[in-house]
């Protein structure tokens, strides 16, 4: 029997395929070739350190010499892996600059083969679908592929399937672009538009921001490539976001917008209309109807962004993710996000990390995203080798296992053949993808910036550089598609439209607001603070109320359940059917379950939101010998969405992902989406929500404002004070109160669960839509005084603002406002005082603050001649700067609270006790030392 035949038996692109898996999997392979190939890696180690070339391998307890003949052939398939594996490092990407040198080297010394093995012809080369090929002509061709304009990372991927296809992908077309002369003249007027508009607006507005995209002008011909393409794809809906790098350059040559708009932008008009503030030129959205050259409809969307760079990501891929939900919830693949990223930006910034990890996740996938960099070498003034850590800004990819591909700027051909390729990637495998798009910046951070300050080789470089238009001009004359004045006429009759628009502009005196997904948002209304503090029908027909608790108040009788579990959805059914006495977890499902039945959806996220920081909600429940998830409120029968062409409304509940500054963003893009739907994001305790500040400072409390957005987002922070020291007590209501202003928000820290339940119904049953932000209890959860019948949740209505229900007005000596959870806490102690003289009266609706009813209640308490604003937070904290503020009266009234502290709570039990105390004494007796 032949000893070789475990050899002889298999083709070599066999032998490559079992090789690649071994590298990656080794314990996956026989043991025959595992061992082969152990023998292999010892054998090419050797040769590299001049040492014998001998190779023996254990065969079935033989020693088995491998021929030379064999060995070479598995020198040539380690050389291609190499190119594989390492190919990028090695590329002609950087237009401007030498690369930097990596080692070891694809020289084929380091791989076993000397220069005699050149024209020797190797089997290997079926492995790259060249066939039988020379060991010269193998390595031209792994030039070509891997060491050119475009370098692409990929070995790292897992999946088998994913690497073939990438490798036939590979092997089809050498990773070469292949376009027609037609193909060609298109990419060169998309790039002449590029090249032209920032000309124009060069000489037009000298030294003005406009944060320039030249250096990276082949991002335009990119972009509308993707377009072109993923329409025949069956894509119905892009959703991009980008930093202010090229985004007027983008908005005007992808998205549509006329010129016209932007140059009144640059003249600084005023806006037509005086309900919002605007923004800066390079933060506007845009959402647009585009058909492409193919005839197909598709929907367009830019979101507006702030300076923070990368935070729009965040929105985009939860703007992607409603989209989804919403209408394409069999195909998530009809919704396209694109993010375009700068190379600082997404190497230095946290919440890039926050968003990739989201991407497969079943609460926050998108179906795949295509990640573009506008990679400049450079952030503002720093060296890209002071920017980050890791090889290439992109190293970030690598956490999802994402390929990437390094592509050369100044090479438009290539730079739109990685964006097809990355493309159908995405729509074949439903993954991110990268594009490093290696260019320049060709003037200072902005147009008024001194580069040369910090970077003056690189500037002295680029300086003499020409721009991508002409160099892609030169090759296609020289290739003889077009003539010499053929981009003369292209230039002169796009800068005719731009003077054009240039007049109109001059022509008129204020300017429009960029409309941003209209679409979505037909028939809401924009309101003031006067329509916010309008009573709202939020009742509830009994008969609805009943049918919804009856579905949260069973499980499925064969299905098997932990006994606690039986035992909490029996106590929903004896609050509702036998007590009537229904707490907080019932408030929020009921709140859920009703606008389910009334043909709105739900969507909540946050940590542990499921069963609930301290378990109350149970909105999950799972089986107990399966861990099947059961969603009691989508057995709600009935529950029909009228909006969504009759689909079943649902309750979408995950638990995130630990963040806060990602999620927060994608939950604020998900409601973007979807004013329909009830968005609600909870911290697990409520000042975790700091880490979501550039969220709530930039989106939040300010989006309507520069950008006329509505957004309907819930925050639900967990806050009162009960002894878990300084980072579990306060949801830090100060910092939100700080960014009320007019009507921008609504924040309530509520205190029962009936008005809680109306408080969430509001927010859909309104023909509008703000943030509400909400101060939720944690000790209340299940306090026994803590309860509302369910009356109160069918005939309700939300109320600012509880007055006292036992005091009377003439023996009221002492009137004491307060809010959330301290009322309970003062109720305790008033009663253990027995003063009937102190009236408690909670103020739940801090913005807009209902000052009306609060100047009501204080003439109705006519006797009283002490009027105490009562918090349990430190003086500089809660809600009493707020009060001050907004209320002249209040600055006579007698503040009892913690004083001033730099942490929000006492981390010693003991210690925060006594301060609770002190608070507590000073409320119901005015000549104790005031702990201030």
């Amino acid at each position: 029997m032949d000893k070789f035949s475990f050899l002889n038996a298999a083709h070599t692109a066999y032998f490559a395929e079992l090789y690649d898996q071994y590298l990656q999997f080794p314990d996956s392979v026989e043991p025959s070739w595992r061992a082969f190939f152990q023998g292999f890696d010892f054998g090419v180690e050797s040769s590299s350190n001049g040492q014998s070339t001998y190779v023996e391998v254990q065969k079935q307890g033989e020693p088995v010499e491998i021929p030379e003949s064999v060995k070479k052939e598995f020198q040539v398939v380690n050389l291609i892996d190499g190119y594989r594996t390492r190919g990028h490092l090695f590329t002609r990407t950087n237009p401007v600059r030498e690369r930097r040198k990596y080692s070891p080297t694809l020289d084929i010394s380091n791989f076993g083969l000397e220069e005699r093995d050149l024209d020797i012809t190797f089997n290997a080369g079926e492995i790259l679908g060249i066939g039988p090929a020379t060991l010269k002509q193998i390595i031209i061709h792994l030039e070509k592929v891997y060491c050119d304009s475009i370098g692409i990372e990929y070995m790292y991927i897992r999946k088998p399937e994913e690497i073939q296809w990438i490798q036939s992908k590979l092997n089809i077309n050498e990773n070469q672009p292949d376009f027609n002369p037609d193909q060609k003249k298109h990419i060169l007027k998309k790039l002449n538009e590029a090249v032209s508009f920032e000309n124009f607006l060069h000489t037009k507005y000298v030294g003005q921001k406009r944060f320039s995209l030249e250096g990276g002008e082949s991002l335009i011909p990119a972009l509308d490539a993707i377009i072109e393409k993923a329409a025949d794809m069956g894509v119905k809906d892009f959703v991009m976001g980008m930093a202010h790098r090229g985004r007027l350059n983008t908005l005007t040559n992808i998205f549509g917008k006329s010129t016209k708009d932007i140059f009144s932008e640059f003249d600084g008009k005023d806006y037509e209309q005086d309900i919002f503030d605007g923004d800066v030129k390079y933060h506007l959205g845009w959402t647009a109807c585009r058909k492409t050259d193919n005839g197909k409809e598709i929907n367009i969307n830019i979101a507006p962004n702030p300076s923070h760079l990368e935070a729009v990501g965040a929105v985009v891929e939860g703007i992607a993710r409603g989209k989804q939900d919403r209408r394409y919830r069999e195909n998530f693949s009809q919704v396209l996000p694109i993010i375009v990223h700068g190379d600082a930006a997404i190497a230095g910034q946290g919440i890039v990390y926050e968003i990739v990890q989201m991407a497969q996740l079943d609460g926050y996938k998108t179906g795949g995203t295509i990640h573009i960099v506008v990679n400049n070498q450079v952030g503002f003034t720093t060296n890209y080798l002071d920017g980050r850590s890791s090889t290439y800004c992109t190293d970030v990819a690598k956490v999802t296992l994402s390929p990437v591909l390094h592509v050369n700027a100044d090479d438009p051909e290539a730079v739109v053949h990685s964006v097809l390729f990355a493309l159908d990637f995405r729509m074949t495998f439903g993954r991110d993808v990268f594009i490093d798009l290696l260019g320049y910046r060709k003037y200072g951070h902005n147009e008024g910036d001194e580069p040369r300050f910090t970077q003056p080789k690189l500037y002295k470089a680029i300086g003499a550089h020409k721009n991508p238009r002409d160099i892609y001009a030169e090759k296609l004359k020289s290739q003889g598609i077009i003539e010499d004045g053929h981009v003369k006429a292209l230039e002169e009759e796009y800068k005719k439209k731009l003077e054009e628009n240039l007049d109109l502009s001059r022509q008129e005196e204020t300017t429009v607001i960029t409309p941003f997904m209209q679409d979505e948002w037909e028939g809401f209304e924009h309101v003031d603070e006067t329509r916010m503090m309008e009573k709202v029908d939020t009742t509830v027909d009994m008969k609805i109320l009943t049918e919804v608790a009856e579905a949260i108040s069973q499980l499925p009788e064969d299905k098997k359940f932990m006994r606690k579990i039986k035992k909490i959805v029996e106590l929903r059914h004896n609050m509702f059917f036998e007590s009537n006495s229904l707490d907080w977890g019932m408030a929020e499902l009921l709140a859920y379950g009703t606008l389910l039945k009334e043909g709105y959806y739900v969507r909540m996220s946050g940590q542990d939101v499921e069963r609930g920081t301290f378990s109350h909600r149970h909105a999950v429940v799972k089986v107990e010998d399966s861990e099947e998830e059961i969603i009691l409120l989508n057995q709600i029968e009935g529950a029909v969405c009228d909006f969504n062409e009759g689909t079943s409304c649902d309750f979408q509940i995950y638990n995130s992902l630990l963040s806060e500054y990602g999620v927060v963003g994608f939950d604020y893009g998900y409601a973007m989406a979807s004013p329909n739907c009830l968005t609600i994001w909870e911290a697990q305790f409520g000042d975790f929500s700091n880490g979501a500040q550039i969220m709530i400072d930039q989106y939040i409390s300010a989006a309507e404002d520069k950008w006329k957005l509505q957004n309907g987002l819930v925050m639900l922070l967990p806050h009162g004070y009960e002894g878990q020291g300084a980072e579990h007590s306060s949801g830090r209501m100060e910092r939100y109160l700080q960014l009320c202003a007019k009507d921008n928000m609504f924040v309530a820290d509520v205190t029962t669960p009936a008005n809680m339940f109306h408080l969430l119904r509001r927010q859909m049953k309104v023909k509008y839509r703000k943030p509400l932000i909400v101060f939720t209890p944690k000790s209340l959860l299940r306090h026994p005084k803590v309860v509302s019948t369910k009356e109160e949740f069918a005939n309700g209505t939300f109320q600012p603002l509880l007055d006292d229900p036992t005091a009377s007005p003439e023996k009221v000596k002492s009137l004491v406002f307060c809010t959330g959870k301290f009322y309970y806490d003062l109720l305790e102690r008033r009663e253990e005082k027995d003063r009937d003289d102190v009236a408690l009266v909670r103020i739940e609706q801090l913005f807009p603050l209902p000052t009306g009813q609060i100047k009501e209640v204080m003439s109705k308490y006519k006797n009283a001649d002490d009027i105490v604003w009562a918090q349990e937070e430190p003086r500089n904290m809660g809600a009493y700067g707020h009060l001050l503020l907004h209320m002249e009266e209040a600055k006579s009234f007698r503040v009892c609270s913690r004083k001033f502290y730099g942490s929000p709570a006492a981390g010693s039990s003991v210690r925060f006790k006594k301060r609770h105390e002190k608070v507590l004494e000073s409320v119901f007796d005015k000549t104790t030392e005031n702990p201030v």
